[in-house]
């Protein structure tokens, strides 16, 4: 017998502490965190063996309404409190949600690093085009000419790619769909879960109230409508010439490949030390997939 959506949410929310949530009405927020609680209890992961960590931003408030082990860290840190938790505690299921502005922006550096070392948490990236919570400012992802209470003639910067921008960093799992396709990104939610190494799924959402208002986009559902319209499977997209592309957002699994995972590989180094052993790499150059530290 199938369970109710509402029951299985409601397993993993703390209703008499955070309620009622600071999300605008339409915002794709709400929508992200069912998919990924959805996605948890599909695995059948114990709550006390789940970490979520956040950053800050409106995002970054979803920590606060869950009941698992959570941190709701610096702007633009929580990848780094996440790694250090996974370091510590390997056995965790790590799962470090923020916005684009507080992954790419102010924590691109630790955005990339985090994906070129391999290690086993995933990041969940809400793309909404915008710094909702702190005044509209553009974020690195606002599009060419968008409107934001920083580029009130346009934007100049061209945007991020987040997911084509975790990929080329070395992260050994890299996703994409948007808040309209709910089944969609649940599957690869779960998937990215299930993959040992770096995952980065990323989140096309909407926000009416901060960027479709300022951008004449219309409300959340014009906004949604929007996402359908423009939406591509990464499938479809191989066969495409750039300027189809141009404007269409490219949703599925971009790269799924298995490389040596950070704690594993730092745990043999820690026991070959401790034996007064030597450790050797053996690799390609540019071959990250070959890279594995051998014990002699």
């Amino acid at each position: 017998m199938d369970v109710p959506n509402r029951e299985i949410i409601g397993r993993y929310l703390r209703h008499a502490k955070r309620f009622p949530h600071i999300w605008c009405p339409g915002c794709g927020n709400g929508i992200v965190l069912g998919c990924l609680l959805r996605a948890i209890d599909a695995l059948g992961w114990n709550k006390d063996d789940v970490v979520l960590v956040s950053g800050i931003g409106c995002s970054s408030r979803a920590p606060v309404y869950v009941d698992f082990n959570t941190l709701h860290t610096a702007h633009g840190r929580a990848l780094a409190f996440a790694t250090g938790i996974q370091m510590v505690r390997p056995k965790l299921h790590v799962v470090v949600i923020m916005g684009d502005g507080d992954a790419v922006g102010i924590g691109g550096n630790h955005f990339i690093h985090a994906c070129r070392r391999n290690i086993d948490m995933t990041a969940v990236v809400i793309n909404n085009f915008i710094y909702g919570m702190t005044g509209g400012q553009q974020s690195p992802t606002t599009p060419q000419g968008a409107l934001s209470s920083t580029s009130v003639y346009g934007t100049l910067d061209q945007p991020f790619d987040i997911a084509g921008l975790a990929a080329s960093a070395g992260a050994t799992f890299s996703a994409r769909s948007t808040t309209y396709h709910v089944k969609e990104l649940e599957k690869l939610l779960k998937a990215a879960f299930r993959h040992k190494g770096f995952s980065v799924v990323e989140a096309i959402a909407a926000c009416p109230t901060t960027y479709g208002r300022r951008n004449r986009q219309g409300g959340a559902v014009d906004m949604m409508k929007w996402q359908k319209k423009v939406a591509v499977s990464a499938k479809r997209a191989a066969g495409m010439t750039p300027e189809e592309l141009h404007g269409r957002i490219v949703t599925g699994v971009l790269v799924d490949r298995d490389a040596p995972e950070y704690t594993e590989e730092y745990d043999r180094i820690r026991r070959a030390a401790a034996e007064g052993k030597r450790v050797a790499f053996r690799s390609q150059p540019g071959d990250v997939t070959s890279t594995r530290a051998k014990e002699y």
